[in-house]
């Protein structure tokens, strides 16, 4: 799995976005320009200390990261973008991910550009939500649609259990 930024704004967002790739041992890509530098201490502030565990892959714009992702679909040709926008038809749980999958989001104040959006209209997905509301937060956003995907993917390659740190559970 892989977690796409296009043109993130907010250095808390993707630092948080950044610790749950860690913990989950997903790549994220950022395609450029950004609102901020990597070196901000909003994202180190709130990616904690585990910001240089991050499998970082900077493309400096979309038709770069186009590149990119035809290169790496000669080894992953089952590998889709799947585009989470409010505006989709199809619903982030009706889709099937694949383990190989990229899962792309826009930056905070106007999503993916459109034109990409009307490329891509079947692997369009969203977050259902109220009307009452333009989007959810996007670390969020990350967290809900990427813990989908791992899950229809068994959760490979994570914890399959947690550990106190000074207890042990009854049947330990």
């Amino acid at each position: 799995m892989n977690i796409v930024l296009h043109q993130p704004e907010i250095a808390l967002n993707t630092g948080n976005i950044g610790r749950t790739c860690v913990a989950t041992g997903t790549p994220l890509h950022i395609i450029e320009p950004m609102g901020f530098v990597l070196t901000d201490q909003e994202v180190k502030r709130s990616g904690m200390d585990y910001w240089d565990k991050v499998q970082l892959t900077r493309h400096i714009n979309y038709n770069y990261f186009q590149e990119y992702l035809e290169a790496y679909k000669k080894d992953h040709p089952k590998a889709k973008v799947w585009f989470a926008t409010t505006k989709a038809r199809h619903c982030y749980t009706d889709v099937s991910f694949g383990p190989d999958d990229f899962i792309m989001f826009g930056k905070e104040s106007a999503g993916i550009p459109e034109e990409i959006l009307v490329e891509n209209e079947e692997t369009c997905i969203r977050i259902p939500m109220g009307h009452e509301i333009r989007s959810l937060n996007l670390a969020n956003s990350v967290a809900i649609v990427l813990y989908e995907a791992l899950r229809q993917n068994q959760f490979a390659g994570l914890e399959e259990e947690g550990a106190l740190h000074r207890l042990h559970w009854k049947d330990e």
